[in-house]
């Protein structure tokens, strides 16, 4: 048994944690980085970095098929899924050896094992005890289900699914959310018949309902099926598949059933209650500035109630480091936070939507202009339709950013900058925007929105 005293403890070595811990090391404060698993989390090892390796190699797969139309004489043979695997694995193996020569670099102290939370200062780790004049609650988040449907078998979560050892012939994705949409995508591009199976009214429902329709349509032309508004009843399986109830009554049969509908907190049995920490529906609940009320106790990343995103727990992370370092550092708000689904097509928004910009400031004091990818030319260049749609206050600040259409994901950061400087589109017009680049659709957009289109009516 030993002891170990910090100035600050991180439990959880996800984005988060891992975020935390390299500030507060840069700011001169001696950090314990308490890990069960891998540092990197789920973002690393089973999250945004291997999904989206398998969407780069689904985009391959498109572009083979597609290559005639660009004047390349290629053929598509099939998907070498030990390739692709080697392939993914190698991408997350080399972050992983940065993430841990960065940690070491920073003197970042990381102890292996299971931490539980036992007073506002200490964790035990196994026979270890860690204390810190601080402590980082960032253990993170777990693939949910729904009550009564067991995970198992034939029915698989997105961690099963990166280690799926063959392409399956038809599969039935639980959840038209971010998660559901990706798989659906890689899927599809590797020749899989996919059925989408969305409670709600919409696709990416968290999405611009312009956005959302404009995404039905390109799933549906890409053979994307998928059934709206109507819950999951229930699932049986056996050998050779699954067979999913809905409970208007329609079923729907696969090789396997993915269950993407979120993901939940882990916090149970980790000490936190006891410590006097708040949790509702098991996650922890703070004030603005991430303090949990427990003196000294914060929390980051997908335990905090908002957006479940690696780039959150960045930002929150560094965030509760300077704040314990005393800098003061400003908080941003879950609106201003960039999402982006990384699904043919792509989806990538900051800032409020139009439904919800029109309830908080009245339709009336909004203005929205949406830019069709049609008259972009790089867009036409690599094939891709869609749009750049951004919402401003009248006479006044750009207030939300939604796009749609390959490859916008990269062009969100422009963006990010516009809705939180409350920059206005008079403000950006006469900057240059690159020719011929897709960041043209966003200048197209601003100056539109400034009174003075170039290249649309």
């Amino acid at each position: 048994m030993s002891e170990h005293t910090f100035d600050l403890v991180v439990l959880g070595g996800g984005s988060g944690g891992y975020a935390a811990a390299l500030r507060a090391s840069q700011l001169g404060l001696t950090v314990g980085l308490i890990e069960k698993g891998k540092v990197g989390g789920t973002c690393l090892h089973v999250g945004c970095i291997p999904t989206k390796a398998l969407l780069h190699s689904a985009e391959v797969a498109d572009v083979t098929r597609d290559s005639a139309k660009y004047g390349i004489t290629a053929s598509f043979g099939g998907v070498d899924i030990a390739a692709v695997t080697a392939y993914r694995q190698e991408i997350v193996a080399s972050k992983y050896r940065g993430l841990q020569g960065l940690l070491k670099a920073r003197k970042v102290t990381t102890i292996e094992g299971h931490g539980t939370l036992i007073s506002p200062t200490t964790v035990q780790v196994g026979d270890d005890t860690v204390t810190g004049k601080n402590v980082i609650l960032a253990t993170g988040s777990y693939s949910r289900s729904l009550p009564g449907l067991e995970v198992g078998g034939r029915v698989i979560t997105s961690e099963q699914a990166l280690e799926l050892d063959f392409v399956p012939k038809k599969v039935i994705v639980l959840g038209g959310g971010v998660i559901g949409v990706e798989f659906a995508s890689i899927w599809k591009s590797w020749g899989t018949d996919v059925q989408i199976i969305e409670a709600l009214p919409h696709l990416v429902p968290n999405e611009d309902e312009s956005v959302s329709k404009q995404f039905e349509r390109a799933f549906r032309k890409r053979g994307i099926a998928f059934t709206l508004g109507t819950r999951f009843q229930g699932v049986t399986q056996n050998d050779d598949g699954v067979v999913v109830t809905l409970e208007d009554g329609q079923t729907f049969e696969a090789e396997l059933l993915l269950v993407a509908v979120g993901r939940g907190p882990v916090t149970a049995n980790l000490g936190f209650e006891e410590v006097g920490v708040t949790l509702d529906r098991g996650f922890v609940i703070t004030d603005e500035r991430l303090a949990t009320g427990v003196p000294g106790v914060y929390a980051v990343g997908d335990i905090v109630p908002g957006l479940q995103l690696a780039h959150r727990g960045f930002q929150q992370g560094i965030f509760v480091a300077e704040e314990i370092a005393g800098l003061n550092p400003i908080v941003i708000d879950d609106a201003n936070i960039p999402k982006v689904t990384y699904s043919d097509p792509e989806v990538a928004s900051v800032g409020l939507s139009e439904a919800k910009a029109a309830s908080q400031y009245g339709a009336e004091k909004i203005t929205t202009y949406d830019y069709n990818l049609a008259g972009n030319g790089k867009s036409h260049i690599i094939g891709t339709a869609g749009s750049v749609k951004v919402i401003r206050l009248n006479d006044g600040p750009v207030i939300g950013v939604h796009m749609i259409g390959a490859r916008v994901g990269e062009l969100i950061g422009e963006a990010v900058l516009a809705v939180n400087w409350e920059a206005y589109p008079e403000d950006i017009a006469p900057l240059l925007h690159a020719h011929p680049t897709q960041d043209e659709a966003l200048g197209e957009a601003f100056l539109a929105l400034a009174g003075k289109p170039l290249h649309a009516i």
